[in-house]
């Protein structure tokens, strides 16, 4: 029997032109396509304003919906209103099972907020000066810079030696050790998922991870996955696990080391 395909996220992506550089627009796609299907794209702002003249050619790449929202009122964000109404409408429709909210504009705070009420879950895109309020509304946000940074290395061409010189840019294990923010929330993380033998899964550990820092990403690290800065750490155990039996999927689980030594040591 052959098993059915697992269904895909229904996304709605909301953009903000104001706060939003269209330079990251490919980044960001290839971002939301690992959550689900960007099944709505609308993007908001005042489409008179010369500013906004570099958006045309990428909305029409994108299949981006523009809305015309008019600054009616120097100060006064409307195009801010506009997208917070739609966004409303959007989850009364019960359609979306995740929001994606483009902006580096804490004034979409709430929104997040209330959209999270509405168990639906949330991933914000914005730049690393994003107030913490908004970034902390998400249940997961993005830094765009990172996006762009992973973009420029896999479209550079390295000379022979290209894995030594994309290593150089990963922080080292005594840099990722002395970090004390990183290793108490990987430690805490590990402990609040872990079985009695102090072993916890990967994408648990992730996930309890997401909880309590949204902005969280390995990337900031210089690794694309979180197995690859957790083994660079140095102070786990790492066990790659099959389920289901040998012919199943492999589960990463991991422990901390001093565990062990505890155990061997007495």
């Amino acid at each position: 029997m052959v098993a059915e395909p697992e269904r895909q996220q229904n996304l709605a992506v909301l953009i903000d032109a104001d706060n939003t550089s269209p330079s990251v627009i490919e980044y960001l796609f290839a971002e939301i396509a690992k959550y689900g299907m960007a099944s709505v794209k609308r993007i908001y702002g005042d489409w008179t304003s010369p500013y906004l003249k570099g958006w045309k050619e990428v909305l029409l790449t994108y299949a981006i919906h523009p809305i015309q929202q008019f600054h009616y009122t120097v100060g006064k964000n409307a195009t801010d209103s506009a997208m917070i109404i739609d966004a409303m409408d959007l989850l009364y429709s019960n359609r979306f099972d995740g929001f994606c909210l483009v902006s580096s504009d804490s004034d979409f705070t709430r929104l997040a907020t209330r959209i999270r009420e509405g168990g639906i879950t949330v991933y914000g895109f914005g730049k690393k000066g994003t107030p913490n309020a908004f970034v902390s509304a998400c249940d997961k946000f993005i830094y765009t810079e990172i996006l762009e940074k992973q973009a420029e290395e896999d479209e550079s061409e390295h000379p022979a030696g290209e894995e030594e010189q994309a290593a150089k840019k990963k922080q080292t294990p005594k840099l990722l050790r002395g970090d004390t923010k990183l290793t108490n929330l990987l430690r805490n993380s590990v402990d609040a998922v872990a079985d009695e033998d102090g072993w916890a899964a990967l994408g648990n550990v992730g996930q309890h991870i997401s909880n309590q820092s949204p902005s969280f990403d390995s990337r900031n690290y210089g690794f694309r996955k979180l197995s690859s800065l957790v083994k660079a750490t140095g102070i786990f155990e790492v066990e790659s696990r099959a389920v289901n039996g040998e012919s199943g999927n492999r589960v990463i689980f991991i422990r901390h080391r001093q565990r062990k030594a505890q155990k061997t040591g007495k």
